[in-house]
């Protein structure tokens, strides 16, 4: 048996908690339909990439509001 990554279909309404932030940017990107339809693999490395380097920036500003709000109070 191979042990590669399924091809798991992608349901949009059953999300794990780390696959929301994801969906948002690649809705953003104007990606969601392709990952509707054919899942997150059917991605090429550029897009990919481009999704992780969004997720990545909006962590970190995420993670900076978070402690400006606690230096305020």
């Amino acid at each position: 048996m191979p042990k590669g990554k399924k091809n798991e279909p992608f349901d949009p309404h059953n999300m794990k908690p780390e696959d929301v932030l994801k969906f948002e940017i690649a809705t953003e990107l104007g990606l969601s339909d392709k990952v509707v339809k054919e899942g997150w693999r059917s991605l090429t490395a550029k897009e990919s990439g481009r999704i992780g380097g969004l997720i990545t920036k909006r962590k970190r500003e995420l993670k900076q509001n978070d402690l400006q709000k606690q230096e305020e109070q």
